[in-house]
């Protein structure tokens, strides 16, 4: 393929004797006795030659002068006679205040050039003009101060103006702006010009451009004031002492007649009165007219010569660099609407676009009682501001701030150096603006401060204007004081957090009784700091929640603004307790974990062998009658029926996310995070998105995960556990009609008992036999399915003696330690065979121990007290015999994920709201939100069955 390229030229790239060929886009030379015009993209003809022909471009025809005649005219086409020299384009001169003079009055080329000077007697006090072609009137101050157009000593000659010397005069200022940041000073080319002149005429003549623009020059240097210097600051502020006896404005202290109002003043503590004493005259609404949920800021605008251009409304967006489209520019001052925008700008864009600074004093409009518009001054905190060279509005104790009124948005002049023509070598750009708009505390109607723009300079040395670029934003924030929501926070977590320790306490204490000791060791300290995390989590999980759905409720729902919400700053000390409770729910999930994956269990089958069989003996070559073996497979079904519940929960998970991820990103409620006063579920596509807030998009998606979760628990509890399937129920169920019960220890002597013993006296039988049983069963045709007579309770938490304990784990050790009495083991026999000797004698002994067989280690059934239910916790230490209590419910679900769903739907609800809140999406937080779901389902699931296999002696080859 061809290729189509070209070589990149500029016009500044092809010197004196080229041009640059616009066609071409390249350079090209001139021909002969031809430069490079100003413009660069044409030839001209050098000094002492004349145009005889040009068609633009290099079609230029240049013809030597001769020698009698050897200046050119002002349009190049003819050669004159220069009496009095020539210019560096070879162009005739002339005398300061003498005009240049080539042709007649009609026309007519003259052979020689005149010069005539100007008349400046007092009949015409006139002047020849800045491109000396014709005699105009003079300077006004010219004729005042000398009756000439001269400007003699001693008078002084500045900026074009003239002053007579006499005492009392502002000082000679200095010329110079510092641009801090970069720690470049520089003498300022339009300062020079019009610094001294400004001030004098302002001083002498009150003249409002010379002040206005005397002004100017001070906000170009940033407001900085200091006691030893005569810049323009200084300047200002000796105009401003001086004529303190002209009065001020609209009865404003700071205000004088004939100046700009720049300060505020300097008095320590003003800044704080200026915007706490007074309340703004007016209230606001989130659901009312247009005027009232409208901030009509208006903005008095300035050139920098001084010179009023118009009032121009914000809403126009001028003081947004960033594009954007004129529906999202005019929502920035939709009261309650946090406004945010951010864009990288070229420096050239902002050289071309911002050649010349404009001056904005910022007010804000309100109707008055009488039906008059009034303007309310906006203060200006310059963050740039220096005071001694120090910066004194930084931080945030506002008794310290030094406040201003004017600002601007590029200052591409004062960074010029000896020429105005020339590009700058420094700008100054407000990159940072925001607007603060404040609630007075306590208000029912709507009531603000007077609001604060803050503004912050970047300084930019030019360099490559192509390649640089600058950051600027635009915000209005509300804010109002949180102070006391921190206090009612802090005593809320101080409260529930003191009654947590109690609380774990409790549970520590409750640990010890079930774990059959008394000694305070440090795995009781240990265990203790376990119990007091998740509590601890539970308080921050309350008190976060709690604190999300308030500033839902009561923003979104306000008619008359009475809360507003608080700034991502202020919202980091809830951001940390969503962490302090996510990272403690955690560390008690874990424990939760670990506590189930160790719990032991045993399956005891109730089964009888029905009659003998022939059973031929190893090595005798004989046959003998033995007991009919019962069958194992009942067991390895109860086993695997355990392994399958013991993730079973309440709620359903996948649903549970993908209702709330509905809710939020299908429905809308994620719009209710949105930090403005809109309670609508939609946006419009073409209308600005206020920026999230993080307390909102935590309380939205904790309601969702709460309500739908609520609701999942009740369907489950009042309709498909009812109707459908009851897992647990049904668990308790096929455990009697196995024959087979469930014996399970949590603690070491605390557990569990699901009497699963049959009426029927067998469950090894077939078809037909299975369903009379069931039939006689549903006819009450035989006895009750309860551990005692007449009674049906299946369920029970037990309290085990230690000595129950010690011989429960003394028939275990014969199976995890290889190792026991000759009567249980053979000592050549292989690890299955120890495995079936020591499942039979540990099926004997708890059947026995529960048919009240050993009597050193008898029983007894009781109900528990209400109390004991509360704090569950067991008054009674079972010290001689142990202690079955009756189970009104499924408490056994305890050691499984369906009694602790509360846990685990927390730990869900932090998992997802932390995510949501580190990656600000709720889909990336509902699908990890899933994944840890299911990954932590399969590690209970696999450890699960293991420590099942391990504990109940079946083989783990038959768990499914």
């Amino acid at each position: 393929a061809r290729g189509f390229s070209v070589p990149l030229q500029r016009p500044a790239d092809c010197g004196a004797d080229r041009y640059f060929d616009s066609s071409r886009l390249a350079c090209a030379p001139c021909g002969a006795h031809q430069r490079q015009s100003a413009g660069g993209s044409s030839c001209v003809c050098e000094p002492g030659y004349r145009m005889v022909s040009s068609n633009g471009g290099f079609s230029v025809t240049c013809e030597k002068c001769p020698e009698n005649m050897s200046g050119v005219t002002q349009d190049g086409w003819n050669c004159i006679t220069c009496p009095k020299g020539l210019t560096s384009k070879g162009t005739c001169k002339c005398p300061n205040n003498e005009i240049l003079v080539e042709r007649s009055i009609d026309g007519v080329l003259l052979n020689e050039a005149l010069c005539i000077q100007c008349n400046g007697s007092e009949q015409s006090f006139s002047a020849s003009d800045a491109s000396g072609s014709r005699c105009v009137r003079c300077e006004k101050t010219f004729i005042q101060v000398t009756k000439s157009c001269d400007c003699n000593s001693p008078n002084i000659l500045t900026g074009g103006l003239c002053f007579l010397a006499r005492e009392g005069l502002p000082p000679k200022g200095v010329a110079t702006v510092r641009f801090a940041q970069l720690g470049i000073t520089l003498t300022s080319a339009w300062f020079l010009k019009n610094l001294q002149s400004s001030a004098f005429a302002c001083w002498l003549y009150s003249n409002l451009t010379a002040c206005q623009a005397l002004g100017n020059m001070c906000v170009m240097n940033m407001n900085s004031l200091s006691s030893s210097n005569t810049d323009a600051c200084g300047l200002f502020q000796y105009i401003f002492v001086s004529t303190a006896r002209v009065g001020i404005v609209h009865s404003i202290p700071y205000w004088r007649h004939n100046l700009p109002w720049l300060y505020y003043g300097d008095q320590p503590g003003l800044a704080s009165q200026v915007l706490e004493k007074n309340h703004f005259p007016t209230t606001f609404s989130f659901k009312r007219t247009d005027k009232d949920v409208k901030l009509q800021f208006i903005a008095a605008s300035f050139d920098a010569a001084g010179n009023f251009l118009k009032w121009q409304s914000l809403e126009g967006g001028i003081l947004q660099l960033c594009p954007d489209t004129q529906t999202k520019l005019n929502a920035a001052f939709a009261f309650g609407t946090t406004y945010q925008q951010s864009c990288k700008i070229s420096v050239s864009k902002i050289l071309l676009g911002f050649a010349n600074p404009v001056f904005y004093d910022l007010f804000l409009e309100y109707n008055g009682g009488n039906g008059q518009q009034h303007l309310w001054a906006v203060p200006v905190l310059n963050l740039n501001l220096q005071y001694n060279e120090k910066f004194v509005n930084q931080g945030s104790n506002m008794n310290n701030w030094l406040l201003t009124r004017r600002f601007f948005l590029v200052d591409a002049l004062s960074g010029k150096e000896n020429d105005l023509g020339k590009p700058p070598r420094v700008i100054r750009i407000a990159s940072k603006i925001t607007i603060s708009i404040r609630l007075v505390s306590h208000t029912q109607r709507g009531t603000i401060y007077p609001p604060l723009i803050t503004v912050a300079y970047t300084d930019v040395l030019i360099q490559n204007p192509e390649t640089q670029s600058v950051v600027v934003s635009f915000a209005v924030s509300y804010e109002m004081n949180q102070s006391e929501a921190q206090i009612q926070t802090d005593i809320a977590l101080g409260v529930l957090g003191g009654l947590a320790v109690l609380w774990s306490l409790l549970k520590t204490a409750g640990w010890k009784r079930r774990t059959g000791s008394s000694i305070i060791d440090l795995q009781t300290v240990f265990k203790f700091l376990l119990f007091y995390a998740g509590d601890l989590a539970n308080v921050f999980f309350i008190i976060t929640v709690g604190t999300g759905i308030y500033w839902l409720v009561f923003f979104k729902a306000q008619q008359f603004v009475s809360v507003l919400l608080p700034l991502p700053s202020q919202e980091e000390d809830f951001v940390t307790y969503i962490a302090c409770a996510f990272s403690l729910k955690a560390l008690e999930f874990l424990h939760l974990l670990v506590s189930q994956l160790t719990i032991d269990i045993f399956f005891i089958d109730w089964e009888r062998p029905k009659g003998k069989v022939l059973k031929a003996v190893e090595g005798e070559g004989v046959t003998k009658s033995a007991a009919a073996p019962v069958s194992i497979w009942r067991t390895y079904f109860i086993a695997n029926e355990w392994n399958e519940i013991q993730t079973v929960r309440k709620i359903n998970p996948l649903f549970q996310v993908l209702a709330v991820l509905f809710f939020l990103e299908v429905v809308g409620f994620s719009n209710l995070a949105l930090m403005d006063a809109s309670s609508s579920l939609t946006r419009s596509s073409e209308s600005y998105v206020a920026p999230w807030s993080r307390i909102l998009r935590f309380g939205v998606s904790a309601a969702l995960w709460v309500a739908i979760a609520i609701l999942q628990v009740i369907f489950f509890a009042v309709f498909y556990e009812r109707f459908v399937e009851d897992k647990i129920s049904q668990f308790v169920d096929l455990c009697c009609m196995s024959n087979i019960s469930v014996f399970l220890l949590s603690h070491n002597c605390f557990g569990h008992y699901i009497h699963g013993r049959s009426v029927h006296g067998h469950a090894d039988t077939n078809m037909e036999e299975m369903n009379m049983n069931l039939k006689r069963e549903a006819e009450n045709l035989c006895s009750q399915r309860g551990l005692l007579p007449n009674t049906d309770g299946q369920t029970f938490q037990i309290s085990i003696s230690r000595k129950m304990r010690l011989h429960y784990d003394w028939i275990h050790e014969t199976l995890t330690k290889k190792r026991g009495p000759a009567r249980l083991l053979d000592s050549s026999a292989n690890t299955f065979e120890q495995s079936t000797r020591a499942y039979n004698a540990m099926n004997k002994f708890l059947s026995s121990f529960i048919d009240h067989v050993h009597k050193e280690m008898d029983y007894i059934v009781k109900d528990k007290l209400l109390l004991e239910r509360i704090l569950a916790m067991e008054f009674m230490e079972p010290i001689d015999k142990s202690i079955f209590y009756n189970d009104e419910g499924h408490s056994f679900s305890d050691v499984l994920y369906y009694g602790n769903e509360t846990t685990l739907l927390i730990f869900d609800i932090l998992f997802f709201s932390v995510v949501d809140l580190a990656s600000q999406s709720f889909v990336l937080a509902a699908i990890l939100t899933y994944l840890q779901q299911e990954i932590f389902r399969f590690i209970r699931n696999t450890l699960g069955q293991k420590n099942l296999a391990s504990k109940t002696l079946v083989d783990q080859r038959f768990l499914i």
